[in-house]
């Protein structure tokens, strides 16, 4: 029994070393980047005949296949790079979740009818 915990009852405090959060920032952040993928790509498909065929991978889902699966290798390729940039860096989560906020905002906006109707091709 340590001296703590004779004079307390409870055992010590275990002291654990800061790691830097750098790679959770890296997911955050890469999870906003995905969904700013999907809602880009949600336009950009409105927008354009080529991108649009393009992304019909599958003739049963249309081009939802297409954006779902490039958005989802978006986030993982972020999610790799950020990784490795930020694996030893300290950086604030709380700065990383305002950024995947803003930037999951912006993916869902694009794909909103309303928004991405309005780049349609005609």
């Amino acid at each position: 029994m340590s001296t703590s915990e004779a004079r307390t009852g409870a055992p010590a405090a275990i002291e654990y070393p800061d790691r830097p959060e750098g790679p959770i920032s890296a997911a955050i952040i890469a999870a906003g980047v995905g969904a700013l993928a999907l809602g880009i790509l949600t336009t950009v498909s409105e927008a354009s005949v080529g991108v649009h065929d393009w992304l019909e991978w599958s003739e049963r889902v249309g081009p939802l296949s297409g954006k779902t699966i490039m958005a989802v290798v978006v986030w993982l390729v972020a999610w790799a790079v950020l990784h490795v940039v930020y694996r030893q860096r300290t950086v604030e989560t709380r700065t990383a979740l305002i950024v995947a906020l803003v930037l999951i905002a912006l993916g869902v906006i694009g794909t909103f009818p309303e928004f991405f109707q309005a780049f349609a091709s005609e």
